[in-house]
C-alpha cells in the first residue's frame, strides 16, 4: 500500500509521535495550523469516515476515548477541537482515516482558511 500514514505507522518515516499504542497513532502535524497540531490515527487502514465499518467501529471508538489524554500530552489545557475531513470535498488529502486534534489557542471557526 502506498498509504502515507500506514508508512508512518510501519516507521518507514519518522514522526514526532505524541501518543502510541497498539492501535493507535499520534503525532505532531508537520504543518501546523495552531500551537498544538496532532494528527491522530488508528492503526488499521481505514480509508475515510465512508468506510467506517461495525467491523472496525471500535478503532474510532477507542480514538475518542484517548483523544482527551493525547490532548493533555500535546499542551492543550484550555480546551481542544477534533476535525476529520472526508473526501476530496471535505478537503481530505490523505487516503487513511485521520483525526486533527488542534488547540494551544482560541480557535477561530476560519482556522483551515487559506
Amino acid at each position: 500500500m502506498d498509504c502515507i500514514f500506514c508508512k508512518i505507522i510501519a516507521g518507514e518515516i519518522p514522526s514526532a509521535k505524541v501518543y502510541e499504542d497498539d492501535d493507535i497513532l499520534a503525532f505532531k502535524d508537520i504543518n501546523p495550523i495552531a500551537p498544538v497540531h496532532v494528527i491522530v490515527i488508528p492503526k488499521t487502514h481505514i480509508a475515510s469516515m465512508d468506510e467506517i465499518r461495525p467491523e472496525n467501529s471500535a478503532a474510532v471508538a477507542k480514538i475518542f476515548e484517548k483523544i482527551p489524554e493525547i490532548a493533555r500530552l500535546a499542551g492543550c489545557e484550555n480546551g481542544y477541537r477534533v476535525v476529520s475531513n472526508c473526501g476530496a470535498d471535505g478537503g481530505q488529502t490523505v487516503p487513511h482515516l485521520h483525526f486533527h486534534l488542534l488547540g494551544g489557542m482560541a480557535l477561530p471557526w476560519d482556522v483551515f482558511a487559506k
